[in-house]
């Protein structure tokens, strides 16, 4: 009898911690800014807020007008492939957006600099190349659809 009560408890938890997974999974966070935090767009609660900046020569092409999605991919990864095509496919529609894909495996430093802990990992860049937002795994077409919407009304 108790071995099957353990079973029953391995089975909840499992279907409870695949929930989660599938429910943060490609799901876009807004990467705090100095103005988001502070209202006044010079420092937090905590003093300074870092907003990470990347450059053309940091992701090896141009940067969109208003956004440019960056994607960390790397070979053998399956969801990279759709991500891909799924951007691509997006990004058709809005001139005004850049994607660029990056191997994380041959831009190591970048990755550790960035905090890329898995691919694919999406980063949204603002049109000066500031980092407002990311989101690990595959995302969905309303996901990125509602990102760029945001950020091109501007």
């Amino acid at each position: 009898m108790s071995g099957l009560l353990v079973l029953l408890v391995a089975l909840v938890a499992t279907v409870l911690l695949a929930l989660a997974w599938t429910r943060h999974n490609g799901r876009f966070t807004k990467t705090p800014t100095a103005a988001s935090v502070a209202g006044d767009g010079a420092t937090g609660a905590e003093g300074p807020v870092d907003r990470e900046l990347l450059t053309p020569a940091d992701i090896g092409a141009d940067l969109g007008d208003r956004v440019t999605l960056v994607q960390f991919s790397s070979a053998f990864c399956s969801p990279c492939r759709a991500t891909r095509t799924l951007l691509t496919d997006v990004v058709a529609d809005h001139p005004e957006v850049a994607h660029v894909e990056v191997d994380a495996e041959s831009h190591l430093d970048l990755v550790r600099r960035l905090d890329v802990r898995r691919t694919p990992t999406v980063l949204v860049l603002d049109a000066d190349g500031v980092v407002v937002g990311r989101a690990s795994g595959l995302p969905r077409r309303e996901q990125v659809e509602t990102v760029l919407e945001g950020l091109t009304a501007r």
